[in-house]
């Protein structure tokens, strides 16, 4: 695993291994994204999107106090690069970057490169499967996505969406020890995902 990559040393590495992760519905302006405990539904952390805004701004935060943000390069990108930047940091530091591999993600199955802050490749974040993908996209939206977040290849976080036609709800399963990986990089895939692919699906 790349050093760059993984910082343990943060509030979000005591967080428990199943997280939830619900976005707001009917916000007009914006977006939020709740982060919970799965077993006791207790909120962890918040995302909050903002509004009025040419790039993608999202930060979270605990207890009001926001500590990562995630930083869109451009403007409306198709094939967006997103940065993971530690707010509490002077200068902030970059954690990782997101390379959203667009006309794939659009026609075929999503899949997001993972780097470091060198952007080298370290992972990807990548649908479950092409022929679902393709069901998703062309034949109905009901079924629930679900993503792997692959470390050489071996699975290292489970995201998976619960079906609900109301809500969107994102289970982020941990499925390595905290020591092994700043969970904040996990948490800011699992906020991609619920931002962009989650609002292109509804």
């Amino acid at each position: 695993m790349a050093a760059e990559v993984f910082h343990p040393v943060n509030d979000f590495q005591q967080f428990p291994n199943h997280l939830l992760v619900k976005r707001k519905m009917l916000k007009l302006v914006g977006g939020q994204y709740h982060i919970h405990d799965a077993v006791n539904n207790r909120e962890l952390a918040l995302a909050v999107q903002k509004g009025f805004k040419l790039k993608e701004d999202i930060r979270i935060s605990i207890n009001g106090v926001e500590k990562f943000g995630i930083f869109a390069r451009k403007v409306i990108d198709f094939s967006g690069v997103y940065d993971v930047v530690d707010l509490e940091t002077q200068p902030n530091t970059v954690l990782a970057v997101f390379k959203r591999k667009g006309w794939k993600s659009a026609f075929v199955r999503d899949e997001w490169i993972v780097c470091d802050a060198q952007e080298r490749e370290v992972g990807t974040m990548i649908e479950d499967s092409v022929a679902l993908g393709l069901i998703r996209r062309f034949l109905t939206n009901i079924i629930p996505q679900n993503y792997d977040f692959l470390v050489g290849g071996s699975r290292v976080v489970d995201l998976r969406q619960n079906f609900n036609p109301f809500n969107y709800n994102l289970n982020v399963i941990y499925e390595i020890a905290p020591d092994r990986m700043d969970r904040r990089i996990a948490i800011a895939g699992a906020v991609l995902l619920a931002a962009i692919e989650g609002r292109q699906r509804n």
